[in-house]
Formats: C-alpha cells, sequence, structure tokens
C-alpha cells in the first residue's frame, strides 16, 4: 500500500481481498488458468438463480486474481509480458463465464449452447492488458433461425450488463463496442457472412489495421476458428504500399491531434516517438507484407512482430531492436504509472530520448518521414 495509492484504494475499496494477502504461497503462485476457470464456475453454480451473488462472485474472483498479479509484479517476479499474459488470461476467464451465463438468461433461445464467439480487440486481442484496460470487443453469431438476431443482440447486451455494471463488489470492466462494422451505428452483433462482406467491400484501413491485433477469445470455437481464417485472408491481401503508408500516417496524424498533451511531459502512448507510433509501423508491415509473409499475420504480440519483421528483412535488426527496448519500456511505464494513480502516462522527455530517438528513427525508415514534432 505504501507503494502505490492506487493499490491502496483498491483495497480500501475492497477490503475482502485482504484475505489473500495472508498466504504468501497462495499470493505468490503462477495463475492456473484451467483450475481457477472450474473454482469459479463451482463458485457461479453455487449461486444459480441469484443474478447479484453471481456478478459480485465474478467481481471478488477478478479482483483477488488482479491483486495477486500486482503482488507478483511489485515483487519483481513477473516480467512485463507475462504479466500482460495473465491480465489477458484473466479477462477471457471472466468472459467465458459471463457469456455462459447471460445465454442462460436469454428466454427464447432455441439451443443449448449459443452459436456466438466474442472477439476480442485491441489490447485484449493482442495479450497486452494493463491493470484498468477496457476491453475493445466484437460479438458475432452464425445461426440461421428467425430468432437468431434478435436472441443474439439480447445476449451481447446481458453481456455488456454483465461486464459494466456496478455492484457493492465494483466492475468487471469498462467495454467499448465501437469496433464492430458500421461503429456506433452498426447492429451490435453481426453474422460471420456479413463480418466478411464488411471486410472486403466496405472497411477502412484503419479497420484492417484493428484487424491486426485481433482475436477469438470466448464462445464457439467453430466461429472463433471460422473468424480467425477470414482474418488471416484480409491480412494477406495484396496492398499498395504507397497508398498503405499514406493511409497510416495520416490516421496516426488524426490520433496525435484527438490526444492534444499541452504538459511540458513525454506522453508514452500518444506522443511521437511513443507507443502508438510502433503499433502502426507494425500495423504497417503486416498489411503490406503478410501477402508474401503469411507468418506476420499470427496473434503474437507487436514485440514478436519486431523481431519477425527483422528476420523477414523488412526493417533492419538495429531499428527493430531499438523499437522492442522502447516498446517494452513504455509499457512498462504504463503499468508503473497506474500503480502511482497517474491520470497519464507522461514521464520528462529526458528520461526515454534515446527510445523515442529509436522509435522515431523505425518510423522514418518504414513510414518515409518522421513525425516532426515531439509531444
Amino acid at each position: 500500500m505504501r507503494a502505490s495509492p492506487w493499490v491502496a484504494q483498491y483495497l480500501t475499496q475492497h477490503p475482502i481481498l485482504l484475505d489473500e494477502l495472508l498466504d504468501a504461497r497462495t499470493l505468490q503462485a503462477p495463475p492456473d488458468w484451467q483450475v481457477l476457470a472450474r473454482g469459479l464456475r463451482a463458485t457461479l453454480d453455487s449461486a444459480s438463480g441469484d443474478t447479484e451473488r453471481q456478478m459480485d462472485a465474478l467481481r471478488h474472483f477478478k479482483h483477488a486474481q488482479t491483486l495477486r498479479l500486482i503482488a507478483q509484479d511489485m515483487s519483481g517476479s513477473l516480467p512485463l509480458e507475462t504479466l500482460s499474459d495473465h491480465l489477458s488470461d484473466l479477462a477471457c476467464t471472466v468472459l467465458s463465464e459471463v457469456l455462459r451465463l447471460a445465454w442462460q438468461g436469454v428466454r427464447q433461445r432455441t439451443r443449448a449452447e449459443p452459436a456466438f464467439a466474442v472477439i476480442g480487440y485491441g489490447k485484449l486481442g493482442g495479450k497486452e492488458l494493463g491493470y484498468a484496460s477496457d476491453l475493445d470487443l466484437v460479438f458475432l453469431h452464425e445461426e440461421s433461425a428467425d430468432e437468431a438476431p434478435e436472441n443474439y443482440a439480447r445476449l451481447a447486451q446481458r453481456i455488456n450488463t454483465w461486464l459494466t455494471s456496478t455492484t457493492a463488489a465494483g466492475q468487471l470492466y469498462e467495454t467499448d463496442l465501437r469496433l464492430r462494422p458500421d461503429g456506433d451505428s452498426g447492429l451490435l452483433v453481426s453474422t460471420l457472412t456479413g463480418f466478411r462482406d464488411y471486410q472486403e467491400r466496405h472497411a477502412w484501413v484503419w479497420e484492417h489495421q484493428a484487424l491486426t491485433r485481433a482475436r477469438f477469445v470466448a464462445g464457439d470455437t467453430v466461429i472463433g476458428a471460422r473468424f480467425e481464417g477470414l482474418r488471416k485472408e484480409i491480412l494477406c491481401r495484396p496492398r499498395d504500399l504507397a497508398s498503405l503508408r499514406s493511409d497510416i500516417a495520416g490516421m496516426r496524424e488524426k490520433i496525435h491531434a484527438s490526444h492534444p498533451n499541452t504538459s511540458k511531459l513525454f506522453d508514452v502512448k500518444h506522443g511521437h516517438g511513443g507507443i502508438v507510433d510502433v503499433e502502426f509501423v507494425v500495423q504497417f508491415l503486416v498489411l503490406g507484407h503478410a501477402h508474401q509473409h503469411a507468418a506476420l499475420t499470427g496473434n503474437i504480440g507487436n514485440l514478436a512482430l519486431l523481431k519477425l519483421a527483422a528476420q523477414l528483412g523488412l526493417i533492419n535488426e538495429v531499428d527493430a531492436e531499438g523499437a522492442h527496448a522502447a516498446y517494452r519500456t513504455f509499457r512498462g511505464l504504463q503499468h508503473a504509472l497506474r500503480l502511482q494513480e497517474a491520470r497519464y502516462a507522461r514521464v520528462p522527455h529526458d528520461s526515454v530520448a534515446t527510445h523515442t530517438a529509436a522509435v522515431r528513427r523505425l518510423w522514418d525508415h518504414v513510414m518515409g518521414a518522421a513525425p516532426q514534432k515531439a509531444a
């Protein structure tokens, strides 16, 4: 609590978590997600018929596992990539149970198990979740019954309610559902066929960028596998590199402009030479070269993709190593600043000057011109 105001507030809000601190062996043990998932399901089934108890049980589970990960992180025993993997696995475990419970509440369902899949985008899709990350979700279904569209729309709404409602035990996750086809104006749930049509005929380049960090996270594994096949098919389409470069650079500047920074500090995520620049370069490399190098479509994370791009000769090893070190440092700073309850991940320019220079150099070599202003 002395080391992190955020943890202090977390424990103050959820004092039941103090029990988790009593056994140091349990606190520091690596999570076994299969075992934990079985225990969570048993707890939820024991509260069958009591939605409020089930909601609280999910929240206690999420908070307890998060606290264990924080303890291991602060003790220095948990590498950055492993921490993000565990936080992502925790979200997937919760999503699977939320989907199961939400489906039980759909009254006119026509099947025992829903023909429905949850797709994670962004940090969840890329297995890069932080302690307070929201979940970027897209919902797909594949059922032809007349009742299907209405049933699955209700299911998606219930899932969102289970995740975002605040109870006495707190909240599970904030969600962002705007990456679905046609955004806020689109259907909450799409058929896989409709999703394919949208991606092939109507999607913007930035939506294909988002697809580079998308993966199946819960639900029907058959739909999940079909989604993954479609994702690779879309990513492997040949693209004009000059046009792609221009579109991605233009979107980068729009995002930068929409996150003004009037402080004298460097914004780790949105500043030129920061996290978003690395992500956009990687997305350009995937979209521009996956038709020749299908391995780029693997959802292996930005750090691994930088190494792969260097191995394939798409970027030089010096640039890859510099950007790799910078990206890893920036993500570590995000985690650390969150524990300090910082509203923004911002640090003095001098403290990360070597890393921002490495990222700007990578951007310059791949995208053609480095952004002019470090902010």
